[in-house]
């Protein structure tokens, strides 16, 4: 059984078990069982129309975002042949880019679409499916060069999209070539080996023209609701012919795909970040994923059948580090998972038999303190089973620094789960609030 059908059989099964637990426990968990299947089971790619005239950099934003030469760029003509969702495709993933006619371009490009205009060309592609984000790129350079002309077709665009999709798509102003900004000479790429003052110039340049940018396009009614931020960037790298990369010259791009992170629906989100490789937001994701299925393991806990809980709390760890392990690059694999729990000595062995049945036992001769015990142990071996495999699978340790990470976050989130408990006199207030990150970070 492939992870996928593991994870949709369970889904099912863990939805007939919470009609004994009790209500608004059930209901609450119902809801983080959504969750983690739009997360693992209803991923897709990321979609992005991307808006802007000839040489603002689309291309080179799709190259940025991936770290490699995957769209063309075109640095004497424009090479966008018509308004196209695009899949750019990399060894980790795949992002969806509406790559259109360059706005206000100056010759046609080759090969180009029978479209009377850009936008033209462009609703075409819009009737196919609706876009998770509009990215309008503008030079640094450009923002006060016949940037009225861009507005207007911009408010097209969203205007074609709310008619064909009904519904208001976030919009972020990108600003790109902000590395040729003056001090010309001074890399926002490597500010270490830059002097402070001059440094700071350019940062305080880049800033002010967001702020330009940001006021025109709030003075724009009919995308003032929709705008969200303008952000400036560098998405400067340089190829050879033999396709290995000369120079990487990226500024803001991890911050970037951080605040568009914020934007995606939850079907987007794992396949963005996948792509990405920024640890930062691998971390983000591993820590939605563990704090929706700690939750989910306690809730499970607390139901009135025996041993019933043993099973799915199993299965859904497993699926846990397969969700992590995904999510830093490598394939959504049971036997991956499994192995990993043998490694660090999570679920298997004399020490676990004990465990499982300990908690089975609870319930049998004290079932009130049972359900207390049984979702305090399943919520924070979860916990510690989610805090070592993004330290495995994300930032590389080893399986003994795995293991020691497993076993301290284990007896914190243990104890503090306990703590937790003798200060509040509702379980069901409880097991609500149990997924607070902070709390259960491990000394």
């Amino acid at each position: 059984m492939t992870l996928r059908e593991e994870l949709v059989d369970k889904s099912v099964r863990l939805e007939e078990l919470l009609d004994r637990v009790p209500e608004p426990v059930a209901r609450e968990l119902r809801e983080k069982i959504a969750e983690l299947r739009e997360l693992l089971l209803e991923q897709r790619p990321p979609r992005f129309v991307l808006v802007g005239r000839r040489g603002a950099g689309k291309s080179s934003l799709v190259n940025a975002l991936f770290g490699r030469q995957v769209a063309e760029v075109g640095h004497e003509k424009a090479k966008t042949r018509r308004g196209t969702w695009w899949s750019y495709s990399g060894g980790l993933g795949t992002v969806e880019m509406l790559d259109t006619r360059g706005i206000q371009e100056g010759t046609v490009p080759e090969g180009a679409d029978g479209e009377l205009t850009p936008l033209d060309s462009i609703a075409r592609a819009l009737e196919e499916k609706g876009p998770d984000a509009v990215l309008f790129l503008i030079k640094a350079k450009e923002v006060d060069a016949a940037i009225e002309g861009d507005l207007d077709a911009l408010v097209e665009v969203c205007k074609r999209i709310r008619k064909m999709h009904h519904y208001r798509v976030p919009l972020v102003a990108v600003v790109t070539h902000c590395d040729e900004l003056e001090p010309k000479n001074v890399r926002l790429h490597d500010p270490e080996s830059e002097r402070a003052d001059d440094l700071e110039e350019k940062q305080q340049r880049v800033e002010r023209i967001e702020e330009h940018l940001e006021q025109k396009i709030r003075e724009r009614d009919e995308l003032a609701d929709q705008f969200v931020a303008a952000h400036g960037i560098s998405a400067y790298q340089s190829w050879r012919r033999d396709g290995t990369r000369r120079a990487d010259e990226r500024w803001r791009i991890e911050e970037l795909v951080d605040f568009l992170l914020d934007e995606l629906p939850e079907q987007a989100r794992v396949e963005f970040v996948r792509l990405s490789q920024v640890k930062a937001l691998q971390h983000r994701i591993s820590r939605r994923l563990t704090n929706i299925v700690a939750s989910l393991c306690a809730g499970v806990a607390v139901t009135p059948v025996p041993v019933a809980d043993i099973g799915p709390i199993t299965s859904l760890q497993t699926s846990l580090i397969s969700g992590i392990g995904y999510v830093s690059g490598r394939s959504m694999e049971l036997k991956t998972a499994t192995e990993f729990l043998g490694a660090i000595g999570a679920t298997v062995g004399a020490a676990v038999a004990l465990r499982e049945v300990a908690r089975a036992l609870a319930k049998i001769f004290a079932p009130g303190l049972g359900s207390v015990v049984s979702a305090g142990v399943a919520f924070a071996g979860t916990k510690a089973i989610g805090h070592a495999a993004a330290a495995y699978f994300i930032d590389g340790v080893d399986v003994s620094k795995a293991k020691t990470i497993f076993e301290k976050t284990r007896k914190r989130a243990k104890s503090l789960y306990e703590t937790k408990k003798l200060e509040s006199d509702d379980d069901t207030e409880l097991l609500l609030s149990v997924d607070d990150d902070e709390d259960f970070s491990p000394d």
